[in-house]
C-alpha cells in the first residue's frame, strides 16, 4: 500500500526561511564588503592625490627644490598610509597650463581584496605653478 502525505496548505514551503534567509544574508554581506573595498581604495587614492598635490606645491616654493617636494609627499604617505604606499615617488618640472610648473609623480599599489591587490596599480600625479622672483 502507498502511502501518500497529506500537508495542510503551506506546509510545503515548510522550513524554506532558513534557506532564504541564508541566500540574502550572503548576498549582502558580499554587497557590503564590495562597498567597503571601494571605499577603502577611494581613501588610498585620494590620501596619495592629496599628498601628491602637497608635495607639488611645496617644490614649486621658491626656497625649495624638487627633492624637497617629493620628500615632502614621502612623509605625508607614510605617516598616513604606511611606507609602501610611498615607495615610488618622484619630482620634475614640467609644464603647467601653460607656465613653468612642478608635477609630483606617485605610484603605488591599489588595493583589491583588503589591503592586497595589484603592486603599482595606482598612478596619480600632482601639479603646481613654480612660485618665482619677478625683477622689473
Amino acid at each position: 500500500m502507498i502511502r501518500r502525505w497529506r500537508c495542510a496548505h503551506g506546509d510545503a514551503e515548510r522550513g524554506t526561511a532558513v534557506a532564504e534567509f541564508v541566500m540574502v544574508s550572503a548576498l549582502l554581506t558580499a554587497l557590503t564588503l564590495a562597498v567597503l573595498q571601494l571605499a577603502l581604495a577611494l581613501h588610498i587614492r585620494n590620501t596619495v592625490l592629496d599628498a601628491a598635490a602637497e608635495g607639488a606645491r611645496y617644490a614649486a616654493l621658491a626656497d625649495s627644490g624638487l627633492e624637497r617636494g617629493a620628500e615632502r609627499s614621502r612623509d605625508l604617505i607614510t605617516a598616513a598610509l604606511g611606507p609602501v604606499y610611498a615607495a615610488d615617488v618622484t619630482a620634475r618640472y614640467a609644464d603647467v597650463a601653460g607656465q613653468t610648473g612642478v608635477q609630483v609623480r606617485v605610484v603605488a599599489p591599489l588595493p583589491m581584496f583588503g589591503l592586497l591587490g595589484v603592486d603599482r596599480g595606482l598612478e596619480v600625479r600632482g601639479h603646481a605653478a613654480v612660485e618665482g622672483l619677478e625683477t622689473e
